[in-house]
């Protein structure tokens, strides 16, 4: 999985609660968001401002999900956990045992902590309040260049099944 297949699963619903919220925590991220878009579009960044909300969040979904935009996408994710969600992403990295400081990882490439624990710890986070961006922060977590854990994302993507046996 890579940061654009987060962005290629989102819906259209999902990718403007997204981007307004991005918008809400960091305009930096939300301008990256968008010339991305623009890019990808050949749109001048005057005619993607003046359209509606719900037009510009779909052509940023529809450009992040795009192959190469691996690398923005990863960016607009980390920006966007970051700024806004930062308590939420140190949640996650300590029910995974990762060295962190203040949600930043500490060096590249943690060791995946044990399938049964990496699994006791999926399930309790997305327990959590806020599922879809628990789930979002998790397939996010697992697309990152920074980590390699095919055992994330195998259980990621065998989906609810994970919780009907908690």
């Amino acid at each position: 999985m890579r940061s654009n297949d987060v962005f290629s699963r989102m819906t259209r619903e999902q990718a403007e609660r997204f981007l307004e919220e991005l918008r809400l925590q960091s305009s930096t991220g939300a301008a990256v968001a968008l010339s991305a878009a623009a890019n990808a579009f050949k749109l001048r960044p005057q005619f993607l401002r003046r359209q509606p909300r719900a037009r510009q969040a779909e052509w940023m979904r529809r450009a992040l999900s795009r192959a190469a935009s691996a690398t923005v996408a990863e960016e607009v994710l980390a920006e966007y956990f970051l700024a806004g969600h930062r308590k939420l992403v140190g949640e996650l990295l300590d029910a995974f045992g990762v060295d962190h400081e203040d949600g930043e990882l500490r060096g590249e490439n943690p060791p995946c902590p044990d399938s049964g624990t990496l699994e006791n710890a999926v399930q309790a986070f997305r327990k959590g309040e806020g599922r879809e961006r628990r789930d979002l922060l998790l397939r996010a977590f697992a697309a990152q260049t920074a980590i390699s854990w095919p055992e994330l994302e195998a259980l990621l993507d065998r989906g609810t099944d994970v919780d009907e046996r908690g």
